[in-house]
């Protein structure tokens, strides 16, 4: 058998008021020290704004979808692709809430040994598929919209009007229902956000163009309108569409620096250099980070993973933390990309 000395430190961090070191050593005769330390923690006020985010999701799910099947009818009525187009997107709205909420529902299941991870990273794919939906809706708009402008056809101002006011009514609803939820980080509320907001700007065209249409008799508004706001879907698509990405792409989290995360960590007494640094994350809520540290000298091992893990949570937010310890002079064995 090679002699080699094995050094395993493991340490997990838990919030409610527990710690639990363990420390793990085989021995085999030749000297290579590892430590790892894993730090991982949960908040009341993470799972509070969590159930805030789920009511929010599921209240604008049922106001959007019923108003929906209304619009669609009195576009019908009145002969309005500004209503169709707006119903269109309520529908996508719709999809995208119930498919939102879904997500979050499934994200609260526990961890498998076939899926470690549990299921957050389905938040993350709901949004890339809500985004896909805004950029279909929004192509279906332009065609429609392109094929009215050389023929306009006649349509029910009044009604237009009435159902477009009704609709920006119910879409301010939904709205102010979603910024009681996390629209700035949770990538999900945020794209759910995006369609209403884009849906509310349809309603705001809808009732231009009827008034135009009523009092100068300009039905070129109807399409126009619909470009207009085809127009702000497919920016608001590409944002979605490019955030998800990014996050399934395992890209490092927006609000993140790796740079300054490992100086941070090079700035730590008795740390030689950080290297192999990844930081990632499964959902928009949840960073995690791995790296591996080289020490001085292996009796300062402990003490440097509880600083850096302290350092991680408290100045950068992350969690979820894996870090190897190497000694100097030992090469590290792993593929770096």
């Amino acid at each position: 058998m090679s002699k080699k000395s094995h050094t395993h430190d493991h340490n997990t961090a838990c919030e409610h008021d527990c710690n639990q070191h363990h420390q793990h050593n085989h021995s085999k005769g030749s000297e290579h020290s590892h430590a790892h330390g894993h730090g991982h923690s949960h908040s009341h006020g993470h799972s509070h704004g969590h159930g805030a985010n789920k009511n929010a999701l599921k209240l604008s799910f049922f106001l959007i979808a019923g108003y929906m099947i209304i619009e669609f009818i009195g576009g019908l009525l009145t002969n309005s692709l500004a209503l169709l187009s707006d119903a269109g997107h309520m529908l996508s709205d719709a999809g995208a809430l119930g498919l939102s909420y879904l997500a979050m529902t499934w994200g609260q299941r526990q961890a498998s040994m076939s899926k470690t991870f549990g299921y957050k990273r389905f938040e993350v794919l709901a949004a890339f598929i809500n985004g896909l939906a805004l950029a279909l809706i929004s192509i279906y708009i332009f065609w429609e919209a392109f094929k009215r402008i050389s023929d306009p056809p006649g349509i029910m101002t009044s009604g237009m009007l009435i159902i477009a006011v009704l609709g920006l009514l119910v879409n301010i609803a939904a709205a102010f229902i979603l910024m009681r939820g996390d629209t700035s980080e949770n990538l999900n509320i945020r794209s759910a956000f995006l369609h209403v907001i884009g849906d509310l700007l349809g309603s705001v065209g809808a009732i231009v163009a009827a008034l135009l249409i009523m009092f100068f008799g300009w039905n070129l508004a109807d399409p126009i309108a619909s470009i207009l706001v085809a127009v702000l879907v497919i920016i608001s698509a590409y944002r979605v569409t490019r955030d998800s990405i990014h996050t399934l792409m395992e890209g490092t989290p927006l609000n993140m620096n790796t740079d300054q995360i490992k100086q941070s960590l090079l700035d730590l007494e008795y740390v030689v250099e950080v290297h192999d640094l990844h930081v990632w994350a499964l959902s928009s809520d949840v960073p995690l980070l791995s790296c591996h540290i080289i020490i001085q000298d292996p009796k300062y091992n402990s003490v440097v993973l509880e600083r850096a893990q302290r350092l991680l949570k408290e100045r950068y937010e992350i969690k979820h933390i894996t870090i190897q310890i190497d000694r100097p002079g030992i090469p590290c064995h792993i593929e770096h990309h």
